[in-house]
């Protein structure tokens, strides 16, 4: 079943009621003028089981304790936006999977040998749908990518990864032959950003959901980073938020910050059409499929990780 993406960007109250999301307007509540049947109208309200991702992006937002509790128990993320509107934290269930201990136990012992070969997987499927992101969208030749990822060892020990990055990066924008891909770089570095931390959320989501923990990745290893495994396992999907973001360009050729429009094309990215295990798939959907193979992985079931091919 494919879940709604709310976002909320003004001042507004939200509660839960009968198992539904309740959405008021302060500025309504508080004004006295207004009749009560017009303040009774102001409240919208949404099925909790129809919402997978959350996003809380303005201050005087104020949400119940109880709606966060039930936001949590039905497997929804999260995410609230810090002072620049950006995605600053994630908020996830801690049990979600009725086996919950055996498979944390399962992943948290996968062998290193196991590990890599994953990763070996996950930076092929990368590589070659950035080839193919490159190819269609820009119609340059992608030869020099689809070689690196053929040659791309256990581990990625020859660091494969970042060779195709410089490449891919270097000539994905050709109208920007300035272009360097840093977070806090400029235009279009602020919707690729918004993009990928979407994408986060919906990949720690599918995770947590398939009984593992976000924190232990296959490759990515940081102290301070509680979505190691969501880091890992997101790098295929992320040349879906690339094209996505240069059709945006050309969709809005004016609009160099994150404004509403811009905001509102990136929420659709849940629900584009990829294609994986041969089938189309809204990503959201996916990403499900893809959580589920690796615990398959992890528990000696398969070998191979399902993840989408552009």
């Amino acid at each position: 079943m494919i879940k709604r993406t709310l976002y909320f960007g003004n001042p507004s109250y939200l509660s839960l009621q009968n198992d539904q999301l309740v959405l008021k307007y302060p500025e309504v509540e508080k004004n006295d003028t207004l009749p009560d049947t017009f303040k009774q109208q102001n409240a919208t309200t949404i099925p909790i089981e129809d919402v997978g991702v959350v996003i809380l992006d303005h201050k005087q937002i104020t949400i119940t304790q109880a709606l966060l509790k039930k936001l949590l128990e039905n497997n929804c993320a999260v995410i609230t936006c810090d002072s620049r509107r950006m995605p600053s934290g994630l908020f996830l269930p801690l049990e979600v999977n009725s086996l919950q201990e055996e498979r944390f136990d399962i992943q948290i012992n996968a062998s290193l040998p196991l590990k890599k070969q994953l990763w070996q997987q996950t930076v092929i499927r990368k590589i070659e749908n950035q080839a193919a992101v490159l190819q269609s969208h820009t119609g340059q030749d992608a030869g020099r990518l689809s070689m690196l990822a053929r040659n791309v060892k256990s581990g990625d020990v020859t660091n494969m990864e970042a060779v195709a990055a410089s490449y891919y990066w270097t000539h994905l924008f050709p109208d920007l032959p300035n272009f360097t891909r840093n977070r806090d770089g400029d235009y279009p570095n602020n919707l690729l950003n918004y993009g990928y931390a979407i994408l986060r959320a919906l990949v720690a989501r599918a995770l947590v959901a398939s009984g593992l923990l976000p924190t232990f990745g296959i490759h990515h290893r940081n102290r301070y980073n509680a979505y190691c495994l969501a880091d890992d396992i997101m790098e295929p999907y992320r040349p879906y938020v690339d094209a996505y973001v240069i059709k945006l360009m050309r969709d809005f050729p004016e609009e160099k910050e994150l404004s509403k429009s811009i905001k509102s094309a990136l929420l659709q990215l849940p629900v584009c059409d990829v294609t994986i295990q041969e089938h189309r798939s809204p990503l959201m959907v996916a990403v499900g499929t893809t959580a589920a193979s690796l615990f398959k992985c992890y528990s000696g079931q398969s070998k191979k990780i399902a993840y989408p091919k552009i």
